[in-house]
Parts: structure tokens; C-alpha cells; sequence
């Protein structure tokens, strides 16, 4: 295995670590420090919690209000305040319970990213009821399966979505009502902007509180559904507690970073970011919105991605945070119309969803000045559970780090029956309180993935002596040719490296005798090339010969992918038939 540090060029500064991942943990976590931790019973085990989160996503809501005329949303030209979007919250959460929600309800929540959709999950969730958030790229009959298997009773969504929606509409015995923004083709559903006005109007709706509603930390509050890349999707079942977690989460591994690095943690500061996940998608929602709507940051949304745009929008509105997937990381970097703007604001560029090339640590810091940031986790551990960021991002380029104060992490057999040593690959098992409660109305699968309060990943991974994780594989992603265990993220990373390659997939083709063989699909930087002849000798110098890719094939664009970033390699087999 080459050691990836050195291949991207990474010089430690002096005295770097100043602290160990232990002495930072004992800092970080002292009594009456910000994160300090406490002890509490989930679901019969005794799980460690951050001290100081908020309890539920009302104390959430209550907080991000005091941030007062600050911008909380900008889309295209429509710019909301904090003042305005808790308005409209209050408005609407009125209006919910108006229409008959209560505690424990599921209300569906189905469009892009508009100003609309936090207003929507502030006013389901501070009154108790279970916000579903669908995904918007789904087809009709996947969203009407999302709505019929969550026992939805209340849907608000976007035009688009309605129109994919209705004729399905006879199907879903439990909608009682459907909500539409920014649509005047509603017949069989209510127009939003007749109870709240547009966002543009959001600041004049009366100052109101939010209807009284007790919430408990361990309370249910969404279902969020699993990509689905394979087989039927799952309702993950999160609770205000895991939402809350990862406000903390956040701010704890920046902390990390500064101790790491010899610095004191930075006070709170307010930014603006670029949001380009969809707010669907765990990764946006918990581990963004959570922590933005919190430290009073800005969230300026695009209608669909376009780096040209996202060039335009940072310059515009001075971004400092942006990310979501690597591949929208690439593109910022290789555009060739990236030099017509000024993106000195950028202070940080963070991913997750998806393995990244080791090569775009080091070009993030290099072309942009700005600190390259990862973690893991998955819609089962409501996102965040490890980070890696800064220095120790560029140190370990092929880690997603260790794991935050209040999880814990293990290396499992194949039959979940031993723990494995340290640098040995097997399952990922996580805990925390940031893991959901189970699958919605699935007791078998919840029985299978969640053990005395572990979640059993499907990642293969290893850690090595200091904690950092290292995921090599998702378990149905191994190839094993002949015997031979291939894990598809090490031949990646590999092909990743190679100056012309940035966007890289390896899967697995039949063979009669071997059961199968490892084959890539890649994308090449614009105006770069490689033949398929350089691209397998480039793998062999580095990796044993079992590994390097029988046959590569090239395509035009980035490879498919779901709407978290996950690539679709069910669909690449097609190149090799």
C-alpha cells in the first residue's frame, strides 16, 4: 500500500500534533468545558452524551431566532432572515396543528432546496410531529411508496414534485392533506403561499411563539429514507437527540482541529455557506442545517448545481464554506472559468457521501488556501460520527478520521462474533447517540442492524493505533476474484492519483473460473488523457497484480450517482457487456 501522506506531498509544520487525539478529548471534555459530556440511558444502554446540546428542535428554533435580521436562507433573489424564517415556522406550525397534526404524525416533506423547506421542518418537528423528508430526485411511484410506507398525513411539497405526486394520490389512504409551493396548477392540494405569502413576504408575517408541545431528547422526529441502491429503501427512525447531537459534533471536531494544530478553538463565527447537498439528504439537514440555523450562519441554495453559478454565488455573497460531494470538489477546481472570479472567501471545502481521490486534499488546500475537511457516517447515525479535517486531513488523505468524544467505534468479524485488532478490515459497527432508534415498521431489519445500541455499517473499514478510521469497501462493493479480496476504494484511490483521473469506479465482471474480476470505469479531467493501457500499468507499479483493473472503460461525464453522492455502480456493468 503506498503511503498516501507522502505521495500528495504532505510536510507536517513543526510541532505538529501539539496534542494527542487523547489529550485533546480530555481538553475538549473537562468539566464545564463546551463539550463537556454526561452519561444517559438510551433504550436500555448507557450511551455518553454532549452535556450542553439542546434537547429537541425547539430549543433549536428558539435559539436560531435570537440571530434576529441576519440572513438565514438566499435563493436566487429572495433573501429570508432569521426573524422572518422563525415567523413563518410559528405560522405554520399553527397551521399544522390547525389542521389537525399531533405529536407522533408523519408530515412529508418532498422539493429542492427553497427557503420553504426549513420552514417546513421546523414547523412538523417543534410540534412534535415526524418530519419525513423525501427524496426529490425519486420518481412518482418511489415517492408515493415513501408516503404510503411512512403513513404520511400531511405532505407539503414543491410543484415538481406534485406533478410526479397526484396521480398516485388515489394509492395513499392516509394523506389527508397536500401543501404546494410554487405552484398554480393545485387542483387536489392547497397553495402554501396562501398561509404563508412568499418568502419575500416572510418578515411581515406577525411576530408569534411556537404552539406549546413537550418534547423529550429521545422523542421521534424523522424518517429519513436509506439511498436505496440496492433493494427497497428504509425509514430510518432519528430522534431530536440525534439531530441535536450533531450540532455539537460539528463544532467539536473543529475544536480538534485547532488543539491539533497549537491553536486555542476559534469563538463562534458567524459564516455563509453554500449548500449543494440536497436538505433530503441527512448530510445537509443534521450535520448542516442543525449547526448553521444554531451559529447563525447563512445558507445561500442554488436550483440545481452549476459550478459557473457556484463561481458567481461565492464572489457574490463572500461564501467561506462549500462541499457536499468530492466530484463537485473537482469541478470547482478544474473549471476553466474558475480564474474569472474571486473566491478568496473560501475558508473550507468539506465532504462526505462518497470516497475521495487523496490528490484532491492536497489541491483543495493548494489551489484555494482553503482547509480540505471529511467525515463519515450514514442516514442510520443521523450523519456525523467521525471527522478529519486540516492538518491531519492532509497527514491521513485516506482517512475519514477518528471518531467524535461521544462515539465509539469496532472492527467486527464477518459474524459479528469477535472484535478484530487494530489494523485488521472487517464491519464497522458505530455507536453514539447519534444512531436512530431502527427502521420504521422493519423489526426484522432493525433486529439486524442495531445491537444493544451498535449499528452494524456494511462498511468495511479498519482503525489504526490513534482511532482514525479508514474505510476501504462497502461489504457488497468487495470483489473477490479467485479467492482474492479486492476492496474497490484502494484501486480507486490509486486510479484517483493518476493527474488525469478524477472521477474513478471499480466493479466487479463475471469470469468462469475466478467468480470475477476487477474493472474500472473512469472520467478524465478536461483536455487530459490516458489509455486504458496507462491507466493498468499505472495501478500494477502500485498495488499487487490480482488488483490492477482487467479492462477500463471511459466515459464523457461523471459517473452516476444518487442523490447523496453514493455512486450507482449496479448501473457501470453495462460498459462491459
Amino acid at each position: 500500500m503506498i503511503d498516501l501522506a507522502r505521495a500528495i506531498e504532505f510536510v507536517p509544520p513543526p510541532g505538529w500534533p501539539a496534542m494527542s487525539r487523547a489529550q485533546c478529548i480530555e481538553r475538549l471534555t473537562a468539566p464545564g468545558e463546551r463539550f463537556e459530556m454526561d452519561t444517559v440511558d438510551i433504550r436500555g444502554v448507557p450511551t455518553r452524551v454532549w452535556k450542553n446540546a439542546p434537547d429537541n428542535l425547539r430549543q433549536v428554533a428558539m435559539v436560531a431566532r435570537m440571530h434576529g435580521e441576519r440572513a438565514f436562507a438566499v435563493y436566487e433573489d429572495e433573501r429570508v432572515t432569521y426573524e422572518g424564517w422563525f415567523r413563518a415556522v410559528a405560522r405554520l406550525a399553527a397551521e399544522l396543528r390547525a389542521r389537525g397534526v399531533e405529536k407522533g404524525d408523519r408530515v412529508a416533506l418532498a422539493m429542492h432546496n427553497l427557503p420553504e423547506w426549513p420552514v417546513a421542518f421546523f414547523a412538523a418537528t417543534t410540534i412534535g410531529a415526524i418530519c419525513v423528508p423525501l427524496n426529490a430526485w425519486w420518481t412518482g411511484p418511489e415517492l408515493a411508496f415513501g408516503l404510503a410506507n411512512s403513513g404520511t398525513k400531511l405532505l407539503i411539497c414543491d410543484a415538481e414534485r406534485w406533478d410526479r405526486i397526484a396521480p398516485h394520490r388515489g394509492e395513499l389512504r392516509d394523506l389527508d392533506t397536500v401543501i404546494v409551493a410554487r405552484g398554480d396548477r393545485t387542483e387536489g392540494a392547497e397553495r402554501l403561499e396562501d398561509i404563508l405569502g412568499s418568502p419575500k413576504d416572510y418578515a411581515a408575517l406577525p411576530a408569534s411563539e411556537l404552539p406549546d408541545c413537550q418534547i423529550a431528547p429521545e422523542d421521534e422526529a424523522t424518517i429519513f429514507y436509506t439511498s436505496g441502491t440496492t433493494g427497497q429503501p428504509k425509514g430510518a427512525l432519528g430522534t431530536h437527540r440525534n439531530l441535536c447531537t450533531n450540532i455539537m459534533s460539528s463544532a467539536y471536531n473543529g475544536a480538534f482541529a485547532a488543539l491539533r494544530r497549537g491553536e486555542e478553538p476559534p469563538a463562534p463565527a458567524q459564516k455563509v455557506g453554500l449548500v449543494v447537498i440536497p436538505l433530503f439528504h441527512v448530510t445537509a439537514c443534521s450535520a448542516g442545517l442543525m449547526g448553521y440555523a444554531v451559529a447563525g450562519h447563512t445558507m445561500v441554495f442554488m436550483h440545481k448545481w452549476d459550478p459557473v453559478e457556484a463561481f458567481q454565488l461565492i464572489e457574490r455573497e463572500k461564501v467561506n464554506l462549500t462541499g457536499g460531494v468530492p466530484t463537485i470538489a473537482w469541478q470547482l477546481l478544474e473549471h476553466p472559468e474558475r480564474a474569472n472570479y474571486d473566491l478568496s472567501s473560501l475558508e473550507a471545502i468539506a465532504y462526505g457521501g462518497a470516497p475521495a481521490a487523496p490528490e484532491l486534499v492536497r489541491k483543495i488546500h493548494e489551489e484555494f488556501g482553503a482547509l480540505p475537511a471529511n467525515g463519515w457516517g450514514m442516514t442510520e447515525t443521523m450523519a456525523t460520527v467521525t471527522g478529519n479535517s486540516s492538518e491531519d486531513y492532509l497527514n491521513r488523505p485516506d482517512s475519514c478520521g477518528p471518531p467524535v468524544a461521544v462515539a465509539d467505534l469496532k472492527i467486527m468479524s464477518d459474524d459479528g462474533a469477535s472484535e478484530l485488532p487494530v489494523g485488521e478490515v472487517g464491519e464497522l459497527w458505530a455507536r453514539g447517540p447519534m444512531v436512530v432508534k431502527g427502521y420504521w415498521n422493519r423489526p426484522e431489519a432493525t433486529a439486524e442492524t442495531f445491537i444493544q445500541g451498535w449499528v452494524r455499517t456494511g462498511d468495511l473499514a479498519k482503525l489504526d493505533d490513534e482511532g482514525w478510521c479508514y474505510i476501504v469497501d462497502r461489504a457488497k462493493d468487495m470483489i473477490i476474484r479467485g479467492g482474492e479480496n479486492i476492496y474497490s476504494s484502494e484501486v480507486e484511490n490509486v486510479l484517483y492519483d493518476h493527474p488525469a483521473v478524477t472521477d474513478a469506479a471499480l466493479v466487479g465482471i463475471p469470469h468462469k473460473t475466478l467468480g470475477e474480476e476487477p474493472a474500472a470505469v473512469v472520467h478524465l479531467a478536461p483536455g487530459m488523457s490516458a489509455s486504458e493501457s496507462e491507466l493498468r500499468e499505472w495501478v500494477a507499479a502500485r498495488l499487487a497484480k490480482f488488483k490492477v483493473p482487467v479492462r477500463v472503460a471511459f466515459v464523457e461525464d461523471t459517473l452516476p450517482r444518487n442523490a447523496n453522492g453514493k455512486i450507482l455502480k449496479k448501473d457501470l456493468g453495462v460498459f462491459f457487456e
